[in-house]
C-alpha cells in the first residue's frame, strides 16, 4: 500500500467513485465561495470604489481556486491572501478578511499544511489590524470586536480541515490494521495447516516405514525358511508379518481420525519400554544389540511418543542402510532431559546380509541427495526433537553412524509445530 503524500490526504474512498466524489465536493465549495463573495460585494458596504465587473471576476477567480485546492493547497492559500490584498488595494467594497480566505485555510489544514494556514492567517490579521488602525478606526472596534470574529472564523476553518484530515488518517489506519490482521490470520491458518500436514507426514513415514521394513524383512526370512523346509521359523516370521500388518491398519485408522477430527485423535500407540523390547525382532538375530535404559519415572506423553518414533526410525535406518554387526541403544533421564542415542558400526549404503537386496541402498548411491529423492527420516526425527525444544544430531561417528537426541521433560513446544532441515551427513534415507 502506497502511503499518501502530504499534499494528498488519504481518501477513505478509493477508486473512480472516490475521485468523482472529491471533484464534486471541490465544485460545490468553489460555487459556495463564489456566491458568498458575490453577495457580499453586491451589498456595497464601504469602499472607495464602487463594485464593477472586475470585483465580481475576482470573486469568481477566488472560488475557482477551490478546484485545484487538493493538488496545490499552499499555492491556493498564497494566491487567496495576495488576491485579498489586491482587492482592497483597488478600494472595492469591504468583504471582510476571514470570509475570502476561510476556504483556503480549510484546504491547507485538510492537506496537512496547518503551519502554513496559521502563518497565512496571522499575516492577514496583522495586515487588517494595521490598515484599519491607520485609517483611523477605533482600536476598541478593530481589536475588541472585528478581530475576535475574524479569529474565530479562521480558527474554525482550520480546525475543521485538520479534523477531517485526522479522521481520514484514522480511517486509513483502521483499514490498514484490518488488512494486516486478515493477512496475519491467513498466515497463521497456513502455518497451522502446514504443521498438521508435517505431523501426519512424520507419523506416516515413521510408523508405516518401520512396519513395512519389518514386514519385508520377515517375509524374506519366511521365504528362506520355507526353502529350507523349516516351517517353525517360517511360521514365526509370518506371525510378525501379520502383527505388523495389523499395526499398519491401526496406524492408518488413527491418521484418518486425526484428519477428520484432530481434537478426538489419540496419541500414537507405543511406549519406550515396548519399542526397546521389540528392537531385537526388527534388527534380526544376526546383529549384536545392546540396550541401556535409565528411566525411573513415567515420561510425559508427548516426550515418550517422540522418543518412540525417534528410536524406531533410527533402528529402521540401521536395518535398511548399514552393514552393521553391532548396535547400541541408550535412553536415560539426566538433569530434566531424556537423552537418546542409537550408535552402530555400519557404513552408509550397505544393508546387512539378512536384508533382501531389493531393500538395500546401493553402495554407489550418492550420500548427498534431496529429501524428495532420499527420504525424510532424519528430518522427521530432528523435527520431533525441536518441536519439544530439544535437539538431535545424526552423522558418521567412529566408522559407524550415530543418532543422538535430547528431549526436555518439560517441552517448550508442541508436537507437530517443529520444523527441521536436512543433514549434510545424512544417509540416503535417514
Amino acid at each position: 500500500m502506497t502511503a499518501p503524500s502530504a499534499s494528498h490526504p488519504a481518501d477513505p474512498q478509493a477508486g473512480p467513485r472516490g475521485v468523482l466524489s472529491g471533484h464534486l465536493v471541490d465544485a460545490v465549495l468553489a460555487a459556495a465561495v463564489t456566491v458568498i463573495l458575490v453577495l457580499i460585494i453586491s451589498a456595497d458596504i464601504g469602499g472607495e470604489t464602487d463594485s464593477d465587473p472586475f470585483a465580481y471576476l475576482w470573486a469568481v477567480g477566488l472560488g475557482a481556486l477551490m478546484l485545484v485546492r487538493r493538488r496545490y493547497p499552499v499555492l491556493v492559500l498564497a494566491v487567496s491572501v495576495l488576491g485579498l490584498f489586491a482587492y482592497y488595494s483597488f478600494g472595492y467594497p469591504a468583504v471582510g478578511v476571514a470570509v475570502p480566505v476561510a476556504a483556503a485555510l480549510f484546504s491547507a489544514a485538510e492537506a496537512g499544511k496547518l503551519r502554513w494556514a496559521i502563518g497565512a492567517a496571522l499575516v492577514v490579521l496583522a495586515a487588517s489590524v494595521f490598515f484599519r488602525l491607520t485609517e483611523g478606526a477605533p482600536a476598541s472596534v478593530v481589536v475588541g470586536y472585528e478581530l475576535a470574529g475574524h479569529v474565530l472564523l479562521m480558527a474554525a476553518a482550520m480546525a475543521l480541515g485538520d479534523g477531517l484530515r485526522s479522521r481520514r488518517r484514522l480511517v486509513a489506519e483502521a483499514r490498514r490494521t484490518i488488512e494486516l490482521t486478515a493477512e496475519s490470520e491467513r498466515r497463521r491458518t497456513f502455518e497451522r495447516a502446514r504443521a498438521q500436514r508435517e505431523a501426519v507426514a512424520r507419523d506416516l513415514h515413521d510408523a508405516l516405514g518401520h512396519r513395512t521394513t519389518v514386514i519385508s524383512l520377515h517375509a524374506d526370512v519366511a521365504r528362506e525358511a520355507l526353502g529350507r523346509g523349516d516351517s517353525s521359523d517360517a511360521g514365526a516370521a509370518l506371525d510378525v508379518v501379520t502383527e505388523s500388518s495389523q499395526a499398519i491398519l491401526a496406524e492408518l485408522r488413527r491418521t484418518v481420525r486425526l484428519l477428520r477430527a484432530p481434537e478426538e485423535a489419540s496419541a500414537p500407540a507405543g511406549t519406550l519400554a515396548g519399542v526397546l523390547e521389540g528392537l531385537p525382532t526388527l534388527v534380526g538375530p544376526g546383529m549384536e544389540l545392546t540396550t541401556s535404559v535409565e528411566v525411573d519415572a513415567p515420561l510425559p506423553g508427548v516426550v515418550e511418543a517422540a522418543a518412540v518414533r525417534i528410536l524406531e526410525e533410527a533402528a529402521v535406518n540401521i536395518v535398511r542402510h548399514s552393514g552393521a554387526s553391532r548396535a547400541a541403544v541408550d535412553a536415560r533421564v539426566r538433569d530434566g532431559e531424556l537423552e537418546l542415542s542409537v550408535v552402530d558400526d555400519g557404513c552408509p549404503g550397505q544393508g546387512p546380509p539378512s536384508v533382501p537386496a531389493a531393500f538395500r541402498t546401493s553402495p554407489s548411491a550418492p550420500s548427498q541427495a534431496s529429501p524428495a529423492a532420499t527420504g525424510y527420516g532424519i528430518i522427521g526425527m530432528r523435527e520431533r526433537a525441536e518441536a519439544l525444544g530439544g535437539s538431535l544430531i545424526a552423522g558418521p561417528e567412529n566408522g559407524g553412524f550415530a543418532v543422538r537426541g535430547v528431549l526436555p521433560l518439560v517441552p517448550d513446544g508442541l508436537m507437530g509445530d517443529g520444523r527441521g532441515g536436512d543433514d549434510k551427513n545424512d544417509r540416503n534415507d535417514r
